[in-house]
């Protein structure tokens, strides 16, 4: 790609729905570890508000579970009440410096090792063994009946309000990394044989029962994106039930928990920041057999997005190992409407009004996932400040 940063389609509008993003870099949702006690800190308002000021299109705040028992663990943040006026400042904050700011939400599915669950006991499709909250003394998940699945459709239309409610301009709702939407639309966690199971189309239900109801509580042109498995047939039943986007992810968290980040693991900077003493001394005996590595390349999920970008005629958002100006170039010449950047814009936040003045053509990221760990003792930050 040979044109100069400022002619570069990378810096011009770009549209989700009826909003209009600044331009084409959307920074991608990482848990950003800065909500003690669930409650949004003046360190994310911070985070975020830097990411604007630096340039970025939209940045996304990470993970905001839908109800209490959709956490991964206790810290995370919950829609509710509380949070509504501390998230109107980080909005404020974002939009002041000329950004749109988007909310993940989520629910964790059997993926827990929050103590704080009923009976000890998360929610799934089907009945299996929690292997995260082992060590935590949640062991097992218990199958979900209609009554859980009629109120987690609700949560998820309640929590979608709340964003409405405190600023934000879109909603990414989580379908991505094994939590649950995507265990139901895995073959491999959702065993049911109800309607709620078995083929695609049964395996879809509950996530296109969650669009439809964020869809009928939030205004007329609001923005959802949602990031997916490599598969054509949910992507293209997605398109169908009216999303106005894709953020294209991979990865199932709880199986491949690297697979996301590639490159090193972090496992010492993990020990030192666990805070349970049997999931310290599980990371030190096992962890380098249970946690693989996966090799960093540049790009990592192009080839598999190629295969979306075929299927349907939806805006899509390209993730993965992003990290200079010859890589944006690329996703917009291979038909992406936007791209997403995680590590790059934790270690330099500035980097989309650097490169748009020919100041920078790369990030400085070396992708060594120590921010990672970072998430677990203070916030997530890049170890290269050091």
């Amino acid at each position: 790609m040979s044109s100069s940063a400022t002619q570069s389609r990378v810096f011009t509008p770009g549209r989700l729905g009826a909003l209009e993003v600044r331009n084409r870099v959307i920074k991608a949702a990482t848990y950003e570890g800065m909500c003690p006690g669930g409650l949004p800190s003046d360190a994310l308002v911070r985070h975020h508000r830097d990411l604007a000021a630096g340039g970025v299109g939209m940045t996304t705040v990470a993970y905001c579970a839908v109800s209490p028992n959709g956490r991964t663990f206790e810290e995370q943040m919950v829609m509710r009440a509380a949070v509504v006026p501390r998230l109107k400042v980080l909005t404020d904050a974002v939009h002041a410096e000329g950004a749109a700011v988007s909310l993940q939400l989520g629910h964790c599915g059997y993926f827990s090792k929050n103590t704080e669950l009923p009976g000890h006991r998360s929610l799934g499709p089907s009945f299996r063994v929690n292997e995260y909250g082992l060590m935590s003394g949640i062991p097992f998940a218990r199958r979900m009946t209609e009554d859980d699945l009629a109120t987690v459709i609700e949560e998820f239309g309640a929590a979608a309000a709340g964003a409405v409610s405190a600023g934000f301009d879109a909603v990414e709702l989580h379908l991505g990394h094994g939590y649950l939407l995507s265990q139901f639309i895995s073959p491999a966690t959702n065993r049911r044989s109800d309607r709620w199971g078995g083929c695609l189309d049964n395996r879809m239900r509950l996530p296109l029962a969650v669009v439809e109801r964020v869809r009928a509580v939030v205004p007329s042109g609001f923005p959802g994106g949602l990031e997916v498995a490599e598969s054509i047939g949910v992507a293209q039943r997605l398109e169908v039930a009216g999303v106005t986007a894709l953020v294209l992810s991979g990865g199932f968290t709880s199986k491949t928990p690297f697979y996301l980040f590639r490159g090193p693991r972090p496992l010492k900077e993990m020990i030192e920041v666990e805070k349970s003493w049997p999931q310290k001394l599980a990371l030190r005996l096992f962890g380098s057999y249970v946690i693989k590595a996966y090799p960093f390349t540049e790009m990592f999920f192009l080839e598999d997005a190629r295969h979306i970008r075929q299927a349907v005629r939806m805006p899509l958002v390209l993730l993965g190992g992003i990290l200079s100006l010859d890589n944006l170039e690329v996703a917009m010449h291979e038909g992406f409407d936007f791209v997403a950047m995680g590590r790059a814009l934790i270690a330099d936040p500035d980097l989309v009004h650097r490169m748009q003045r020919g100041e920078a053509t790369r990030s400085r990221c070396n992708s060594c996932n120590k921010c990672v760990a970072e998430m677990d003792r203070h916030g997530v930050r890049c170890v290269l400040d050091d």
